[in-house]
C-alpha cells in the first residue's frame, strides 16, 4: 500500500439490496464492506445473492493498484454497472469474486 493509504475488509451484516428499473439485482444480509482511504465504504456481494443470470459480461476492465484487475458486467441500459476482482490482490483477497454495486439501497430492518 502507498504511505496514507488504507483498505480494511470487514464481513458486514446488513440489509443490502440492489434494484434497476424494478428489477431485484441482488440481495444480501453477508455483504463484505470495504473501505478505502478517500472513497465511500462499499459493499460486496457474494456470487450466490447476486442474480448474476441478469448480468452481462463487458469487455470493460480497469486496474487498481490496491485491489488489482477489476471485471465488469452490465445490465440493459446501464453499462459497466457491477464490477468484481476475479483475482484480487493478497491483501483484499476476501472480496475474491464478490460482485460490487457502486449505490446499493441498505435496508434499515
Amino acid at each position: 500500500m502507498a504511505p496514507g493509504h488504507r483498505i480494511t475488509i470487514e464481513q458486514g451484516t446488513e440489509h443490502v439490496r440492489v434494484v434497476h428499473d424494478g428489477e431485484l439485482l441482488a440481495e444480501s444480509r453477508q455483504p463484505l464492506l470495504l473501505h478505502e482511504t478517500g472513497l465511500p465504504v462499499r459493499y460486496y456481494l457474494p456470487p450466490e445473492d447476486v442474480r448474476t443470470e441478469l448480468l452481462t459480461p463487458s469487455e470493460t476492465h480497469t486496474h487498481c493498484p490496491f485491489k488489482g484487475d477489476a471485471s465488469y458486467w452490465s445490465v440493459p441500459d446501464a453499462p459497466d454497472l457491477v464490477w468484481a476482482y476475479p483475482e484480487p490482490k493478497a491483501e483484499v483477497a476476501a472480496i475474491k469474486g464478490h460482485f460490487c454495486f457502486p449505490d446499493p439501497e441498505v435496508v434499515r430492518d
